[in-house]
């Protein structure tokens, strides 16, 4: 995967459908921590979000879904798929400690976002 700015990315997420956002995000983190970072509890709803006839996330779930895709195109583009995948998982000292897909869940996308630059940035200061 190619490095993404963030702008680029958001570029590339808002041309998506949702649907397709779903999609990518099961295949490279998995629909449980698709389910987690939305806020769901329901680990097979993401399953369901990613078929064309299944029900559609509502509008809290797709800012989220959003969200993690802009941050994913970012960090893996970056860094890798096994390091995007562990930055959404691990704790991380731009969050106060908190995992980034606790971040998302709790819809702090300026945090997320900035957390996702201090990593492409290589920046130390927390």
């Amino acid at each position: 995967m190619a490095t993404m700015s963030i702008n680029e990315a958001f570029n590339a997420t808002t041309q998506m459908d949702v649907r397709e956002i779903v999609q990518r995000l099961n295949s490279r983190l998995g629909a449980t921590i698709v389910a987690a970072l939305t806020g769901s509890k329901d680990r097979k709803l993401p399953h369901r979000w990613a078929k064309l006839d299944g029900p559609v996330p509502s509008d809290d779930f797709q800012r989220r879904l959003i969200l993690a895709y802009r941050a994913w195109l970012s960090v893996a583009g970056a860094e890798g798929d096994s390091v995007g995948r562990m930055w959404f998982i691990g704790a991380n000292p731009f969050l106060g400690e908190d995992t980034p897909m606790t971040a998302i869940r709790e819809d702090r996308a300026a945090d997320v976002m900035g957390a996702v630059a201090a990593l492409i940035d290589d920046r130390q200061d927390v």
